[in-house]
């Protein structure tokens, strides 16, 4: 349990005494002790060389009775001397004091040399505490010995015992003192500070009517004879008048406290109700809590509407799509919707408080910082289109990032909103292709019927003259390479037809796997005299799709002719089917081991008369109704270069290639069992 006020000051007070009584108390006594202690050792430096000097003349004459009874008489001087006895020039014992023999272990333990007028030395037995006193015994220049007496501690020790017990008496009575007059003084002080302690307790509690001042002896209108009744001091006892504003006095100053107090000081009230620093405290708090009833309202009814307009504020931010943060002036995010969060796949406590570069990988936070920082410097709106790689592909962002300012028209921060627009950018994208396909379609349409009749009449004419020409002639060679030239020519104009012509299509369910072996069957022969193989990874019990058979294995034969084309000589084709149960299509890969496309022209293969072989050698219409194709079944088809490492199990390590994958939708289960619409030959 805490101490209250009162026991601080009263253990504070006592506390400041003990700790200056014992300060003193401490500096005395080592004062007298070190006193003490030199009055000691000058007593034992007095006695020994007293009689290291009477020692003179029996040493001389070797008159060991004297000597005897020198250190006799020595040790009957005081009942502190508790050992005598001289060393002969070899420091061997002479006579000594000692009734049960001599202690060899001090002769060697203060060595006092022929310079030294005496050495001291404190021996610490376990029981005795003493200290030896050496004298050299001199008779000229000449040592004939030395003298030792050993003094007791004993009388010290007593000395200092009286001396520390009467200082505690002293200290003892000094703290007694002090706490009897810090007593009084607390409780004097204290009395008040606990009613205004209570008081806050009650208002802690919800009561704000307290009445922590004390009652006044006259109050303002009975000082001033005031009757107006419409004064808000009047009848008022819990409130001194100086804390009131709209007081009526003619003396008082319009306003609050701040405006009115200086006057106030002036009143003839003020001076005979006012009192010390704890009253006015007690005055002031009183004052408080009425100004606290008096707004407590208002501030409740604000906090109501604050609330209700954060709710409302955070649902229409969390049910709306787009992507909103806010970041302060520090580019540090303080707010994020729901779509925010989700887009980051974190919790906005793990979003609020911190900035770009911990929530983004290194560049695209340096990126994101530096348009932050020259939109908050400019002042100016940031609107763009991002792209960002996900788990599931790219997506393009439309981002907007708004200087948020506050009343001074200073910026404080950022206020982005991010929307997703990649299906948007997809139907775009679509939309263009269509828009182009059907214009070249119409193009090509045109020329093809344009300059198939005349074909067929060169490639008539070529054929009648050729039989009549003589074998191994040189016109007959001119003629087989106008034949050669002129089918391919209609191969061409075949190809184009193929392209622009909207035929009839003929839906039914597809064995994909089927499709795949047939094609390969036919092309297998003719790729493997280039060194060409096709392998074929198929997903057993693959589901059925809807769509076109014929025009399916179009798509199989131009992936697998532009695949031969790519490798050349010596090289794998490798092709893949398994089910996507997620996204309920079928996936179908078809991969190389090319040289693979640049990335330069990987977004324009499937544009119509777009190609990367060399003259002669192809249209750059093949993967333009491969596109087709695979639009008009729902799908869609992705091209990649090079073939990522480890997707295929067949290829080898690749360095290179181009992967082609396609994704054609299911129609649920049944598709697998039965007929589309219970017709084997539907049609579109």
């Amino acid at each position: 349990m805490k101490l209250g006020f009162r026991s601080k000051i009263y253990i504070g007070t006592l506390s400041l005494l003990l700790v200056l009584a014992v300060s003193i108390f401490l500096v005395v006594s080592r004062i007298m002790t070190d006193a003490l202690l030199e009055e000691n050792h000058n007593r034992g430096i007095t006695i020994c060389t007293n009689l290291a000097a009477r020692m003179t003349e029996p040493m001389l004459a070797v008159d060991f009775l004297l000597m005897k009874t020198l250190v006799d008489e020595t040790v009957t001087l005081s009942d502190d001397i508790y050992y005598t006895f001289v060393l002969d020039a070899a420091g061997e014992p002479l006579v000594h004091s000692f009734k049960g023999g001599f202690p060899t272990a001090l002769k060697t333990v203060n060595p006092v040399s022929t310079d030294q007028a005496y050495r001291i030395q404190f021996l610490d037995t376990g029981d005795l505490r003493i200290y030896d006193f050496a004298v050299p015994v001199l008779i000229g220049e000449d040592r004939f010995g030395t003298v030792r007496i050993g003094l007791l501690r004993t009388r010290i020790k007593e000395a200092i015992a009286r001396l520390m017990w009467s200082g505690s008496v002293l200290t003892g009575l000094a703290v007694l003192i002090a706490g009897f007059v810090g007593a009084a003084m607390a409780q004097s002080v204290t009395r008040r500070i606990k009613i205004l302690h209570e008081s806050s307790q009650q208002v802690l509690r919800g009561n704000l009517e307290v009445q922590t001042a004390p009652r006044l002896k006259k109050n303002c209108w009975e000082i001033m004879a005031c009757e107006n009744n419409d004064c808000p001091a009047y009848g008022n006892h819990g409130h001194r008048c100086w804390y009131l504003a709209g007081t009526l006095c003619p003396t008082c100053v319009e306003g609050e406290f701040a405006r009115k107090i200086s006057t106030c000081h002036k009143c003839t009230v003020y001076r005979r109700c006012s009192g010390d620093e704890i009253q006015s405290l007690a005055e002031s708090f009183d004052s408080m809590t009425l100004s606290m009833n008096t707004h407590l309202s208002d501030l409740t009814d604000t906090q109501r509407t604050l609330k209700e307009q954060g709710n409302l504020l955070r649902t229409i931010l969390d049910a709306s799509p787009d992507f909103v943060s806010l970041q302060d002036r520090d580019l540090v995010y303080r707010a994020a919707n729901q779509a925010f969060c989700k887009i980051l796949s974190k919790e906005e406590k793990e979003i609020v408080g911190r900035s770009n570069e911990a929530l983004f990988p290194p560049e695209q936070a340096e990126r994101y910082s530096k348009e932050d920082r020259i939109a908050m410097e400019s002042g100016r709106p940031l609107i763009k289109e991002n792209v960002i790689e996900t788990r599931k592909g790219n997506k393009w962002l439309h981002v907007m990032k708004i200087p948020v300012r506050d009343a001074e028209d200073q910026i404080t921060g950022l206020l982005g909103s991010c929307r997703d627009i990649t299906e948007f950018k997809k139907m775009q994208e679509q939309l263009t292709q269509a828009q182009k396909m059907e214009t070249v379609g119409q193009l090509t349409a045109g020329i093809a019927h344009e300059i198939n009749t005349p074909l067929g009449i060169i490639l008539g004419y070529a054929q009648l003259l050729l039989e009549d020409a003589k074998k191994g002639s040189q016109s007959q060679e001119d003629l087989t390479t106008i034949v050669k030239h002129t089918r391919i020519c209609r191969k061409i104009v075949s190809d184009l037809l193929s392209f622009s012509r909207h035929t009839q299509s003929t839906v039914a369910r597809v064995d994909l796997n089927r499709s795949i072996r047939e094609v390969i069957a036919v092309v297998e022969h003719t790729f493997s005299l280039d060194g060409v193989s096709v392998t074929a990874d198929l997903e057993a019990d693959l589901p059925f799709v809807k769509g076109d058979e014929e025009k399916i294995k179009q798509v199989w034969a131009n992936l697998f002719s532009n695949a031969r084309d790519a490798i050349g000589n010596r090289g794998v084709i490798a092709v893949q089917t398994l089910f996507n149960p997620v996204d309920k299509a079928v996936v179908i890969h078809v991969a190389d081991t090319g040289e693979g496309i640049r990335s330069d022209r990987i977004d324009r293969i499937f544009d119509p008369f777009f190609t990367t072989k060399s003259p002669g050698r192809g249209t750059g219409l093949g993967l333009s109704v491969t596109f087709g194709i695979v639009k008009e079944h729902g799908g869609q088809i992705e091209v990649e270069s090079p073939v990522p490492s480890g997707l295929l199990k067949d290829m080898p390590e690749p360095g290179g290639g181009t992967l082609f994958a396609i994704h054609l939708p299911i129609y649920g289960p049944a598709a697998q069992k039965e007929e589309i619409n219970g017709d084997d030959t539907g049609s579109g």
